[in-house]
């Protein structure tokens, strides 16, 4: 079980199956560092390793322990690229700047993979490849015009036809769909916490249990507090992501934090494993309200959607989940789904990750938009730069000045209703 949680979104399969790992100890008393890193995700830890592996000095302060977010709760797929299209983001950002962003989100499953492997991170990395199935004539052509888009940009991309869909997947309900083969799939808390390791190995410090109450400009650098120590760093990075409160101003307006939950059935005899995914692609199907799946190393079926604010309707939408899973696999009538838990996932209103700039000194990685845990990587490698030297416009991401919300107040009604509409626009089928 999630240690600190509620216990609809507690009964994780990957608290459960996560090899053990120590806690860190909290913060005591004063540290001095070149970077501190608030956020123990896998954005902050990523951050922490390859500034550790450049020999700069990096505190992690973790209000829990490292992975209890996000990082260690996903759905463990390793999707490449961004929420939005190539020609959309090169429209958006302009040719140069859109080439550094495709190149760094459609190269981060590898990037992750390569650095759970030279680290010895034992988290089941498989590159298997990633499918986006298409329920109708608009989604498949919406996923055409993509991987053409791809295709054009050197990206081998395929576009599979209804026969070959059905037989990856193991269900007849998709017209055909897009498969492509930069996605892999891990055990993201392993991940997560093999990372927080590796940091600690390379000489990084990380602490659990230490929130940071307060950050302030001291001298030349920066304050931060908690409970029990303070740490004096040149440099700080925000890795928060959906745990952001209001420690910085103001980023938790820029962020809608919305549920995210998952389901995962008992392992599955050998018959039924050869028949549902056997090549352990991970799909994410073309509905506005997404379901996600894929399978783990031992034979078990993981599904996840979007959740719900309160505890009730999040349990009756786990329930949905596996009605959706037996629904696709009839084969399942009689397995049972061992474990349902959740989180928070950032979205923003742009559905681009946000690099944002607080002051001197202080800079953000924020807003992933359910496509955390392999750009979350890869991003900290961008922070990891940008405290190393690199300058602000040599980035491979823009540095953009956080935007608030309009009405951020209003967001939980707001994401309820835009769900509910986009339900029952997915089946009506408009």
């Amino acid at each position: 079980m999630i240690a600190d949680e509620t216990p609809v979104l507690a009964n994780s399969l990957w608290t459960a199956t996560a090899p053990p790992q120590p806690p860190f100890p909290r913060l005591s008393g004063p540290v001095e560092t070149e970077v501190a890193i608030v956020g123990g995700g896998v954005t902050g830890l990523s951050a922490a390793l390859h500034l550790a592996e450049r020999g700069i000095a990096a505190v992690v302060l973790e209000a829990q322990q490292p992975g209890w977010g996000a990082s260690g709760r996903n759905g463990g797929q390793l999707n490449p690229g961004l929420k939005h299209d190539p020609d959309a983001v090169e429209r958006r950002f302009g040719p140069d700047m859109a080439a550094r962003m495709l190149a760094l989100s459609g190269n981060a499953p590898a990037l992750t993979v390569d650095l759970a492997r030279r680290h010895g991170i034992a988290c089941d990395a498989v590159t298997s490849g990633w499918i986006q199935p298409a329920h109708d004539a608009a989604s498949l052509a919406t996923l055409g015009a993509r991987a053409r888009q791809w295709q054009a940009r050197g990206v081998p991309l395929r576009m599979l036809s209804q026969q070959e869909i059905s037989t990856l997947i193991g269900t007849p309900v998709y017209i055909g769909g897009l498969l492509d083969p930069r996605g892999a799939n891990v055990h993201p808390l392993a991940l997560t916490q093999g990372l927080a390791a590796a940091a600690a190995r390379q000489g990084a410090a990380i602490h659990g249990g230490s929130a940071v109450l307060s950050i302030r400009r001291d001298g030349a650098g920066h304050l931060l507090r908690t409970a029990d120590g303070q740490v004096r760093a040149r440099r700080v990075l925000i890795c928060t992501n959906a745990q952001t409160d209001g420690l910085i101003v103001p980023l938790a307006r820029t962020l809608v934090p919305v549920r995210s939950v998952q389901v995962a059935t008992a392992p599955l005899p050998d018959a039924l494993r050869a028949a549902i995914l056997p090549g352990r692609q991970a799909v994410s199907d073309s509905r506005r309200v997404m379901v996600y799946y894929r399978m783990d190393a031992a034979g078990r079926l993981i599904l996840g959607g979007r959740g719900d604010y309160s505890d009730r309707v999040t349990a009756r939408l786990m329930q949905n989940l596996r009605r959706i899973g037996r629904g696709m696999f009839p084969q399942l009538a009689d397995t049972p789904f061992d474990h349902a838990w959740g989180g928070l996932v950032a979205m923003t209103a742009d559905h681009y990750p946000h690099l944002s700039p607080h002051g001197d000194g202080i800079l953000s990685a924020t807003g992933y938009n359910g496509r955390g845990l392999a750009l979350g990587v890869a991003m900290g490698r961008v922070l990891a730069d940008w405290a190393s030297g690199t300058p602000l416009a040599a980035l491979e991401f823009p540095v953009t000045p956080p935007r608030p919300i309009p009405l951020h107040a209003l967001r939980k009604p707001a994401v309820r209703a835009a769900v509910a509409l986009f339900r029952l626009r997915d089946r009506l089928g408009i």
